[in-house]
């Protein structure tokens, strides 16, 4: 059987209208797109230039909540409120929806990303927000995630679960991710990186920094693209991945 993989990007993360990346090399070699819906970067021009980049690529489109904190880049651990956390995820949703995208997925980002993995009650939240523009559209929205308390949320608001794993950041042993500041955080060998990629869509595994491999059966593999270097690297991944005969499309 053919090997297929999805490769995305967390893009149109504009910080007062300043891109923080090359979005418009990272689309032409992804098939995915998180895009910041404006609660840790993006406004409504960026939007509005993501969802017409990822038209004119054929890119699929997912939205990239986050806790409200611009000025912390929404990699700040903050705490808020269950229900205002809902609120807050919904309507970044909404701004995306509202200015004519067509959601594939939805992808937390940052500390988000980090919280529902192990509060339940913030993965509830995020999951409510996702089941109500479900609801609008008419359709169930995956939620593209790393393993725990998020897929349980996502399972009870009835919800698809998608895993992915990243190519520019390190693991520990324990599966979870470096963190950031942190030596063996982000990897930047354009190489390195693409290697890991074929690896991940035809193994299902990825080495950590102490060199246990980790199995996962992640469906989509993600690049930074506010990562140093991140378009050679995700350029480097394409060329790899198209190399070894491996199919890039989105999954949802």
């Amino acid at each position: 059987m053919d090997a297929i993989i999805d490769l995305n990007a967390d893009l149109g993360e504009t910080v007062a209208g300043v891109p923080t990346a090359d979005d418009e090399a990272m689309f032409a070699v992804i098939s995915s797109a998180s895009i910041a819906c404006g609660g840790h970067a993006g406004d409504e021009e960026s939007m509005r230039e993501a969802i017409d980049r990822a038209l004119r690529h054929g890119v699929a489109i997912g939205a990239h909540p986050a806790f409200a904190d611009p000025d912390g880049f929404g990699r700040v651990a903050l705490a808020v409120a269950p229900d205002v956390l809902r609120d807050q995820v919904a309507d970044q949703l909404e701004q995306l929806v509202s200015l004519g995208a067509e959601l594939g997925y939805v992808k937390p980002h940052g500390a988000l990303y980090h919280r529902v993995i192990a509060d339940a009650e913030a993965a509830d939240a995020v999951a409510e927000a996702v089941a109500e523009i479900s609801g609008r559209i008419g359709r169930a929205l995956p939620v593209l995630g790393m393993d725990g308390r998020i897929t349980d949320a996502a399972a009870r608001f009835e919800l698809p679960f998608f895993r992915e794993a990243f190519l520019d950041r390190g693991y520990l042993p324990t599966g979870a991710l470096v963190p950031r500041g942190e030596p063996g955080a982000l990897l930047h060998d354009a190489d390195a990186v693409a290697g890991r990629a074929v690896r991940l869509a035809t193994e299902g595994v990825v080495e950590a920094v102490d060199g246990t491999l980790l199995r996962t059966d992640a469906v989509s593999l993600c690049v930074h693209g506010d990562s140093p270097g991140a378009v050679a690297m995700a350029r480097a991944v394409r060329a790899a991945l198209d190399a070894a005969a491996i199919k890039v499309v989105a999954p949802w």
